[in-house]
C-alpha cells in the first residue's frame, strides 16, 4: 500500500512538473513581453523564475532581452513584468532574494551590504529595464531606466538630482546608478 501510495505521488509530482514546463501560448509569451518596444518583443527570451531565484527558460529568443513575470512577487505591485539585458539576470536573482524577505527596509540592507562589501553584481552597462506594473494588467504603467553602474555627476555631466527638467543619475556611484528620464 506504501508503495502505491509513493507511486501515485510520484506520478502526480512528474505531471506536475511536465505541466509547469509546457510551453506557453503566443498570448502569455506577448503578454509578459509587453513591457517591451513592439520591435523588440518577437526576439525577446521569456523565463520564469523558480522560488530557489534560478529559472526555466520558456522562450529562447535571438535578440539580448529576456522578460518575467514578477506579478505577485514580494514588494512589487500585483500585475509587474520586467524586461532587461540577458547579462542582467544574475542581478535580478540578488533582487529577488533580497525582496523575497517581504521587508522593503530588509531588503534595502540586505542590498546595501552586498554593495559595501562588494558581492552586489553590477549591470551591464547602458542596458536597459523595462516595467510595466499596476494594481491590475488593465491599469499598467510603464518605467524605463538605463543601468549605469559607477556613474556620477563626474563621470557623465548628469546631474544627480531630479527637478532640472531633464535626464539625472539616480544612486549616483553606485553599481545601482541609473539613468532617470522625467516622465517614465
Amino acid at each position: 500500500m506504501k508503495r502505491t501510495i509513493a507511486l501515485f505521488l510520484g506520478s502526480l509530482a512528474l505531471a506536475g512538473s511536465a505541466l509547469a514546463q509546457a510551453p506557453a501560448s503566443a498570448d502569455q509569451y506577448a503578454a509578459i513581453t509587453a513591457a517591451l518596444p513592439a520591435n523588440q518583443r518577437a526576439d525577446a527570451t521569456v523565463i520564469k523564475w523558480k522560488p530557489d531565484f534560478t529559472y526555466d527558460t520558456l522562450k529562447k529568443g535571438t535578440n539580448k532581452m529576456v522578460c518575467y513575470d514578477r506579478s505577485g512577487f514580494p514588494l512589487q505591485q500585483p500585475f509587474s513584468i520586467e524586461c532587461t539585458s540577458l547579462t542582467n539576470l544574475d542581478r535580478v536573482a540578488q533582487n529577488l532574494k533580497a525582496e523575497a524577505t517581504g521587508d522593503k527596509a530588509k531588503s534595502e540592507a540586505m542590498l546595501a551590504e552586498m554593495e559595501k562589501n562588494g558581492t552586489r553584481v553590477k549591470p551591464e552597462y547602458g542596458s536597459v529595464w523595462f516595467h510595466l506594473m499596476g494594481p491590475d494588467k488593465d491599469h499598467p504603467r510603464t518605467h524605463m531606466t538605463v543601468a549605469l553602474p559607477g556613474a556620477t555627476t563626474a563621470s557623465t555631466g548628469l546631474p544627480d538630482k531630479a527637478g532640472t527638467g531633464g535626464a539625472w543619475i539616480m544612486n549616483a556611484g553606485t553599481t545601482t546608478a541609473h539613468l532617470m528620464v522625467p516622465g517614465e
